[in-house]
C-alpha cells in the first residue's frame, strides 16, 4: 500500500471516531456483499448508522454500489479487496482491535 493509501485508510478507519464501526463494515463486506437492512442487522446496530458510514465509505472510494433502491447492494472497492490484508495488518499494528 503506498504512503498516499495508507493515510487515506488510517483515516477513514482509524483515526476518527467512528473508524472501528467503518471497519467492521468493511470486515463483513468483504465476507459477503448485502445491502444495508442485512448490515444493520448482522452489526446489531440501528440502519442509520450504517447509512452514515456507508455513505462515508463510497465518499472515499472504499465501497461501491450496485443496484437500486432496498435492492441497493454494496461491495467493498476493488482497492480495499486487493489491499484487505494490509489493511488488517496495520489496523492490528496501530493497536486497534480488528
Amino acid at each position: 500500500m503506498d504512503r498516499e493509501t495508507e493515510r487515506l485508510v488510517w483515516y477513514i478507519l482509524g483515526a476518527t471516531r467512528g473508524g472501528p464501526m467503518r471497519m467492521r463494515i468493511i470486515g463483513t463486506l468483504i465476507n459477503r456483499p448485502q445491502n444495508m437492512n442485512s448490515l444493520a442487522r448482522e452489526l446489531d446496530v440501528n440502519y442509520r448508522t450504517v447509512e452514515h458510514h456507508i455513505n462515508i465509505l463510497i465518499k472515499s472510494e472504499m465501497v461501491v454500489e450496485e443496484g437500486e433502491g432496498y435492492g441497493k447492494i454494496y461491495f467493498p472497492s476493488a482497492l480495499v479487496e486487493k489491499i484487505y490484508d494490509e489493511i488488517v495488518a496495520m489496523m492490528k499494528r496501530r493497536g486497534m482491535n480488528v
